[in-house]
């Protein structure tokens, strides 16, 4: 494991889970247009989101400060991998199961990507 590898897995997570914070915060109606979707009802749905999403942004800077301990590599083991790669896999279940929008596609890609990228840098041999 690189303490560097694990410090750029972590700004990068932190960075897209803000951005996305954000979008879903303040950035709804963009975001509709976007994925040619309605406007969530009631609007609480998606302030949640968008709430959840800054408290895991904000907890990146666990594993970005201190990559090599048990925090921070729990951390992106949890959130990085575990929560990242879940979400991947929802996604690409709701496009077959519940036939959402071609276009939710490019979240399971992004957070798919980070999960694997995220797992390979957890597991990545000692130099």
């Amino acid at each position: 494991m690189l303490i560097a590898d694990l410090r750029i897995v972590a700004a990068v997570s932190g960075v897209y889970d803000a951005l996305v914070g954000v979008l879903m915060l303040a950035g709804r109606p963009l975001l509709s247009q976007i994925f040619s979707v309605p406007l969530p009802v009631p609007p609480i749905h998606a302030d949640l989101n968008g709430l959840f999403l800054f408290a895991v942004a904000a907890g990146y800077v666990i594993p970005y400060r201190d990559p090599a301990s048990a925090g921070g590599r729990t951390y992106l083991w949890v959130m990085g991998a575990g929560l990242k790669g879940a979400g991947a896999v929802l996604f690409l279940f709701d496009y077959f199961a519940r036939h959402s929008p071609a276009s939710f596609l490019i979240f399971a890609a992004s957070d798919g990507t980070l999960a694997l990228i995220t797992l390979q840098a957890l597991m990545w041999p000692k130099r």
